[in-house]
C-alpha cells in the first residue's frame, strides 16, 4: 500500500500568511492593489492576484495616490517609506514582524559613532532593507573570514561600541562561527540574534523525513531561496523533485515507491498543497492498482488521509519563535551558467519575437505551438533595466529554454541567461583582445572583489582592484568600474580581471595629455590626495602636483593640516613645472590674499592703526597690524619719556593706538610709534610751561 506522509511544518510560515491574508483582504474590500516587489515566491500566488488586479511595483514613482501599497515581507528601507508617503498612495506595511523587530534595533542601536554589522547577503532585500534603517556606518558578511577582514580594515571597531545582527535565514553555524571572532576581537559589542528559528525547523523535519521515505516532493516556487533549501536538504538523502503546481506531479514515476514524502516552502499556501496531494494521490492509487494486477478495491483513500493530516497540522501549528521572511532568489551566476552551458544544445537557444507585457512577464513567440514567457526577473541581471522602456512589440531577442510545461502549453525562456552566455564568450576572447569591461562590485570576498557584467561573475584580486594598496576594498562596492580580463577557465568558467590594469592606463594617458598642454600659471580644480610634514599632494586630473607648506597660506603655520584636509576640492595653479623629472609645483594661496599688498593698498605710511601687543622684547614690541603683519614699536617710539623697557608700560594683549611710521616692502618690515600720537600734546604742555 503507498502512502504520502506530509511535514508538519510544510506551507506559509507566519509571516508569509499574514501578507497574504493581509492583500486578499485589501482586494475583496475593492480597493486599488499594489505590492512593491512581488509579495511571495510563488508563481501560482503571484498569478492569482495578478488576475485580481494586483501590480507589481518595483520603485515609488510607480505609486498612485490612488493605490494601496503593500511592503513585502523583506520590508524596505527608511527612505523607501518616506518616498512612498510623498507619493500619496496609502501604504500597508507587510513586513513580517520579526524583520520588523531587526529594523527597529538598528535604528536604536546605532549612530554615526556606532556602527552595524550585518550577517547575511549583502544584495538579498530583505539586507538592503536592514541596512535602510541604519543610522550610521553598516556593513554586511557572510562568514567569518568576511567578518575578519572588516576587523582587519576597521582596527578601531575592536573597542569601539558596535551592533551586530543577522538575516532571519542566516546559517546558524556560521553565525555561531561568527560569534566567536567578535568575542575575540570586540570587546564593546552588543549583539542581538535574530535569526528564524521557523526556517531551521522546516529544514531539520525536511532532513529527517527525507532519510525515511522512498522519495521527497517539494512543492514551491523555482524562485524561492528557501524552497531550494529544502530541495537541496532533501536531495542528499533519496530522489527529489521541484514542483510549482498541481500539474507538475503527472510526469514523475511513482511506480518505485511505497512512501512518498512531501514538504512545501514559506510561500506555498494550503491549497496548492492540497491540489498536489489529490493528483498525487490519483497517481499513487493507479500505480497501486497496476501492480496489484486489477484489485478492485482500493485499501487507501490516500488523498483524504495526506489533506486531513495537513489540515490537522495547520489547526494544532502554533506561531514561531521567530518567523523568516521570503528569501530572494540570488543565483550564483557563474555556476547558473556553467551548468546551462554543459547542457546546451542547438533546441535551447531560440528566437523570440516580443508579443506583449504584463507586471510579472514578458509575453514571446519562439515559433513553436507553446507559449512562451520570460519572468521579469529573468530579463536582465541588471535589477533596474526596464523591458517595458527598452522593449517593443515586434522586437527579436535571443533567449534560453528554461523549462517546458507541455500540461499548461507554456515555456519558461530567460534572456539574463542568454546574455550571460554572449557576455562570457566576450570574456573568454577578451584575454588576448585587451578590451576593458564595465560591470558593477557586487560583493567583497576573501582576496578581493566580484564585479558582474552582462550577468558574468569576475573575480578581481584585492592587489588589481585599487590604484593603491592602501586603499579599501569595501569603497568599491556597488559602484561601476572598468577591468580588463587577464586570465580566464573556460573549463571551469571564470574569470579573473584587473581594474588596476585600467586605472594604471588611464592615469599614463592623463599624464600624457597634461604634459602636452601644461604651462605655468594654468589654473586647475583639484582634490587633496594626502598630506605631508613639507606639504600637500593635490590630484588635478590623472597627475598629481605638490603645494608647498609655504604656499599654503600667507600666514605661518605649523601643518598643511591647519589649512587643508584630504579629499579638500581647492582651486590651484601650477607655480613650476619640471617635464624630466614629471614633477609639478602647485601654488594655493592668492596674490589678492597676500597681506603686504593689501597693507600697500589700504595702510600708507601715516596710517593710525587700532593694533593689539603681541610680543615683547628688550628693544620693543610687537603688535598686529593686519593679519599676517607684525610692525615694531621700538622701544623708543612707546612712550613720550625715557623708559627702561617695554614691560613698564605694555603688555602683551594690550590694544594701542599706533601710527605707521616706515614700511620696507622688501625686508617686509613695518615700524609703528605710539609716541608720534604723542608728542603734539608734550610740546604744547612744554610751550604753556615756558610762558609761565
Amino acid at each position: 500500500m503507498k502512502r504520502i506522509e506530509v511535514a508538519k511544518t510544510a506551507g506559509f510560515c507566519f509571516g508569509v500568511n499574514r501578507a497574504v491574508e493581509m492583500t486578499y483582504k485589501l482586494v475583496d474590500s475593492g480597493k486599488k492593489v499594489a505590492t512593491f516587489g512581488p509579495l511571495i515566491h510563488n508563481p501560482v500566488v503571484i498569478e492569482d492576484l495578478e488576475k485580481k488586479g494586483v501590480r507589481v511595483i518595483n520603485s515609488p514613482i510607480e505609486a498612485s495616490a490612488d493605490t494601496t501599497v503593500i511592503v513585502r515581507t523583506h520590508g524596505v528601507g527608511a527612505s523607501v517609506y518616506r518616498s512612498l508617503e510623498a507619493t500619496g498612495a496609502d501604504i500597508c506595511d507587510a513586513t513580517c514582524p520579526f524583520v520588523k523587530k531587526i529594523h527597529r534595533i538598528v535604528g536604536e542601536n546605532s549612530s554615526p559613532d556606532i556602527p552595524v554589522l550585518i550577517a547575511g547577503d549583502s544584495g538579498h532585500p530583505e539586507v538592503i532593507g536592514i541596512m535602510g534603517h541604519c543610522r550610521g556606518e553598516c556593513f554586511t558578511f557572510r562568514n567569518a573570514e568576511e567578518l575578519r577582514k572588516i576587523f582587519e580594515n576597521h582596527p578601531e571597531y575592536s573597542e569601539k561600541k558596535i551592533t551586530v545582527v543577522s538575516q532571519t535565514t542566516f546559517s546558524v553555524k556560521e553565525w555561531q562561527e561568527s560569534l566567536k571572532i567578535i568575542k575575540i576581537l570586540c570587546t564593546n559589542a552588543n549583539v542581538f540574534d535574530t535569526i528564524c528559528n521557523a526556517t531551521q525547523d522546516r529544514q531539520k523535519e525536511a532532513s529527517e523525513l527525507s532519510q525515511r521515505v522512498d522519495m521527497m516532493i517539494i512543492i514551491g516556487g523555482s524562485q524561492s531561496s528557501n524552497t531550494a533549501k529544502l530541495k537541496g536538504v532533501c536531495e542528499k538523502n533519496c530522489t527529489t523533485y521541484l514542483v510549482e503546481r498541481a500539474a507538475d506531479v503527472k510526469n514523475i514515476d511513482f511506480s518505485a515507491c511505497d512512501v512518498v514524502g512531501v514538504t512545501a516552502g514559506a510561500s506555498t499556501p494550503a491549497c496548492i498543497i492540497k491540489e498536489v496531494l489529490c493528483n498525487m494521490s490519483e497517481i499513487l492509487n493507479e500505480q497501486s492498482k497496476e501492480l496489484e494486477e486489477g484489485a478492485v478495491e482500493r485499501k487507501t483513500d490516500v488523498a483524504e488521509a495526506a489533506a486531513g493530516e495537513l489540515e490537522e497540522s495547520a489547526a494544532s501549528a502554533q506561531p514561531a519563535e521567530e518567523v523568516p521572511s521570503e528569501e530572494a532568489d540570488e543565483q550564483d551566476f557563474s555556476k547558473a551558467l556553467e551548468e546551462s552551458l554543459n547542457s546546451m544544445n542547438n533546441d535551447q537557444k531560440v528566437t523570440g519575437i516580443v508579443m506583449g507585457f504584463s507586471p510579472t512577464e514578458i509575453q514571446v513567440d519562439i515559433g513553436r505551438k507553446h507559449a512562451g514567457y520570460v519572468p521579469m526577473d529573468e530579463y536582465s541581471a541588471d535589477p533596474a533595466a526596464d523591458p517595458k522602456k527598452e522593449l517593443k512589440i515586434g522586437d527579436e531577442i535571443g533567449l534560453i529554454i528554461m523549462k517546458t510545461n507541455d500540461a499548461e502549453g507554456t515555456v519558461m525562456l530567460s534572456k539574463r541567461r542568454y546574455d550571460a552566455m554572449q557576455a562570457w564568450r566576450d570574456i573568454a576572447d577578451a584575454a588576448e583582445t585587451d578590451k576593458v569591461f564595465e560591470g558593477v562590485v557586487t560583493d567583497v570576498v576573501k582576496g578581493g572583489v566580484i564585479a558582474v557584467t552582462d550577468g558574468v561573475r569576475v573575480f578581481i584580486p584585492g592587489s588589481l582592484a585599487t590604484a593603491s594598496r592602501s586603499e579599501s576594498l569595501d569603497s568599491l562596492l556597488r559602484k561601476n568600474v572598468k577591468f580588463r580580463i587577464i586570465e580566464v577557465n573556460n573549463y571551469k568558467r571564470r574569470a579573473v580581471g584587473s581594474i588596476r590594469a585600467v586605472l594604471k592606463e588611464e592615469r599614463k594617458a592623463a599624464e600624457e595629455a597634461f604634459w602636452a598642454q601644461a604651462e605655468v600659471g594654468q589654473k586647475y580644480t583639484g582634490t587633496v590626495k594626502s598630506l605631508t610634514n613639507y606639504g600637500a599632494f593635490v590630484d588635478i586630473g590623472g597627475v598629481d602636483g605638490m603645494v608647498h607648506i609655504s604656499e599654503l597660506s600667507w600666514k605661518r603655520i605649523k601643518h598643511p593640516s591647519d589649512v587643508l584636509k584630504v579629499g579638500d576640492v581647492i582651486d590651484v595653479y601650477i607655480k613650476a613645472l619640471d617635464p624630466e623629472k614629471k614633477k609639478i609645483s602647485l601654488g594655493y594661496r592668492k596674490d589678492e590674499d597676500n597681506p603686504w599688498e593689501i597693507l600697500r593698498k589700504n595702510y600708507p605710511e601715516g596710517t593710525v592703526i587700532d593694533a593689539e601687543i603681541v610680543s615683547l622684547t628688550d628693544f620693543g614690541a610687537f603688535a598686529r597690524v593686519i593679519p599676517g603683519i607684525d610692525g615694531l614699536i621700538h622701544i623708543s617710539q612707546i612712550a613720550d619719556r625715557r623708559i627702561e623697557k617695554p614691560s613698564d608700560v605694555l603688555k602683551v594683549g594690550d590694544k594701542v593706538q599706533a601710527k605707521i611710521i616706515g614700511i620696507d616692502f622688501d625686508k617686509k618690515r613695518v615700524s609703528l610709534s605710539i609716541r608720534a600720537l604723542l608728542e603734539p600734546a608734550a610740546e604744547d604742555e612744554a610751550e604753556e610751561t615756558e610762558a609761565e
